[in-house]
C-alpha cells in the first residue's frame, strides 16, 4: 500500500480529513505540497452526523485520510468500513497522545476524552504525529512536512507562554470549575485547573430537573469557582444554573463548528486562552489568592 502511494510521488497526495482542526494541522504540515479534502461539508454536527452517499464518494478520491479515532468521528469510520480499500491509509493522529479518562455521567468505563483539539500539547503532538506519517508515505516532500509542522508547534508554544506570563504570580492553585461537556480537559490540565463536575448527562443533552438539582448542589458545596460551556452549541440550562448559584460563566470553542480555514485553530485557540486567562484572574480575586 505505501509503494503504491510512493509511486504516485510525481503527482500531489489527496489527504482527507473528519474534523475542522484537522484540516487546520494537515493544511499547516503540508503547505502547497498536497492537496487537503475535507470528508463532510462544513456545517454539520460530528456528535450526529449519519453518513452520506457522497461521503463514500469524497473518500474515494482520498490517497490518506487523518483521523481523530477516539470517539470524535466515528461516522468516519464507519464510512471508512463502508468504502472497503485496501489502498486507504488511515492515519490516526491520536496514537501518539497521553489520553485523559472521559468524564460525565453517560461515559463508560474505560472511555477516553477523545477532545484532544482543544489542548494545546495535545495539539502539538498530533501535528507531529501527522508529520511523522506523512514523511514515510512521501519521502520526497519529508523535509517540508517536519519543518512545517515544527513552525506550526512554535505557535502553540508561544500561546502556552504569553498565558503563563500574563497570570503572573496568580495563585490559582485552588480553583475549581464546572464544565457542560466533557471537552475541556486538556486544555485545563495544562494550567493547573481541576474539573469538579460535567454537568450534561450527554453532549447536547440537557440534564433532568434532578440531574440539575445535583449539579446546583454540588457547585454550592464545592464552592466552584466558574462553569465553562460550549460557544457554539445551545445551553438555556447554564443560566438557570447562574441564577441558583451565582457562578461566572466563560464560553470555550471546541473548533469543530464553521468553515473548514487553515488558520481556524491558531484563531479559536487564542480566543481560548484569553478566556481561560480571564477566567482564572476572576478565580484568583474572589477567592483573595
Amino acid at each position: 500500500m505505501l509503494a503504491a502511494v510512493q509511486a504516485q510521488a510525481n503527482e500531489k497526495l489527496t489527504i482527507g480529513i473528519t474534523l475542522q482542526p484537522y484540516y487546520s494541522y494537515v493544511k499547516a504540515v503540508v503547505g502547497d505540497k498536497a492537496e487537503v479534502l475535507p470528508l463532510v461539508d462544513e456545517g454539520f454536527n460530528s456528535h450526529n452526523y449519519l453518513p452520506q452517499p457522497n461521503d463514500l464518494r469524497r473518500l474515494g478520491k482520498m490517497d490518506i485520510i487523518v483521523i481523530n479515532g477516539i470517539g470524535h468521528d466515528d461516522f468516519a469510520l464507519k464510512v471508512i468500513k463502508a468504502a472497503n480499500r485496501a489502498d486507504l491509509i488511515v492515519l490516526e493522529a491520536n496514537k501518539d497522545v497521553p489520553l485523559l479518562p472521559a468524564m460525565g455521567q453517560s461515559v463508560g468505563d474505560g472511555a477516553v476524552n477523545p477532545h484532544t483539539f482543544v489542548g494545546l500539547s495535545t495539539t502539538i503532538q498530533k501535528v507531529y504525529t501527522i508529520a511523522s506519517e506523512l514523511a514515510k508515505i512521501d519521502p520526497e516532500n519529508a523535509r517540508e512536512y517536519r519543518k512545517n509542522a515544527r513552525a506550526y508547534a512554535t505557535k502553540f508554544r508561544k500561546m502556552k507562554r504569553e498565558a503563563m506570563l500574563t497570570l503572573g504570580d496568580l495563585n490559582t492553585a485552588g480553583m475549581t470549575v464546572a464544565t457542560t461537556h466533557n471537552a475541556y480537559g486538556y486544555i485545563l490540565q495544562e494550567f493547573g485547573v481541576d474539573v469538579a463536575a460535567v454537568i450534561e448527562p450527554a453532549h447536547g443533552v440537557e440534564p433532568s430537573a434532578s440531574q440539575l438539582q445535583g449539579t446546583i448542589e454540588k457547585i454550592r458545596n464545592a464552592g466552584i469557582d466558574v462553569l465553562f460551556y460550549e460557544l457554539n452549541m445551545p445551553n438555556r440550562y447554564v443560566e438557570t444554573i447562574e441564577q441558583a448559584t451565582g457562578i461566572r460563566l466563560y464560553r470555550f470553542s471546541h473548533m469543530t463548528h464553521g468553515s473548514y480555514a487553515v488558520d481556524k485553530v491558531e484563531t479559536e485557540m487564542k480566543e481560548n486562552l484569553a478566556t481561560l486567562v480571564a477566567a482564572m484572574k476572576f478565580a484568583a480575586m474572589k477567592g483573595g489568592r
